[in-house]
């Protein structure tokens, strides 16, 4: 049998719904819907194929001051990391007690390297960066891991063929669950 509290909780459970539905129409107007001309500038996620890279291209060589003067302070000089994770080394750590996870030793797709440093770097300003300058720094860190040449040249069409040490450490769920 409910109790005189009971009753009072539930009335004014039912006044606040209530309340709630009659205010719907007062809702603020917060913003605009977003256009499809709108939708293409922030579309700008690449996958592990490379699908969707813009145009520029880049070196290690290239892209070193730039490191230095916009990562170095948080990843260290030599990607051995700082206030910012380590992005470089970690060889042969994931199996052991102590993994150190790296672009190098972790990541499997250098495209997504790509597309993370143009989304999210640098930390206080990030997207600011032209598409030259993410393929500089692209090549700069898989440099630092020993995966590209100094010298040799980062773009649309060679990044997706990128062999990372670590592409066979993954499994494709997708392709795991249509195994079963």
């Amino acid at each position: 049998m409910p109790t005189e509290r009971s009753r009072i909780a539930t009335l004014a459970a039912a006044v606040a719904i209530a309340l709630c539905v009659a205010n719907v129409s007062a809702a603020p107007d917060l913003g605009e819907p977003v256009s499809a001309a709108d939708l293409v500038g922030l579309s700008i996620t690449i996958g592990p194929d490379g699908n969707g890279l813009p145009p520029g291209r880049g070196t290690a060589i290239d892209g070193v001051d730039l490191y230095v003067d916009r990562c170095a302070s948080c990843h260290g000089v030599r990607g051995q990391g700082r206030t910012g994770p380590a992005l470089a080394g970690g060889a042969g750590t994931l199996a052991g007690k102590a993994p150190v996870r790296t672009v190098g030793s972790y990541w499997p797709h250098a495209t997504t390297l790509f597309d993370y440093i143009r989304r999210a770097m640098p930390y206080d300003n990030p997207m600011s960066l032209t598409n030259e300058q993410v393929y500089q720094l692209t090549a700069y860190v898989l440099w630092l891991n020993g995966i590209v040449g100094r010298d040799e040249s980062i773009d649309a069409r060679t990044l997706p063929g990128v062999k990372m040490p670590n592409r066979a450490g993954f499994v494709n769920a997708w392709d795991a669950r249509d195994r079963d």
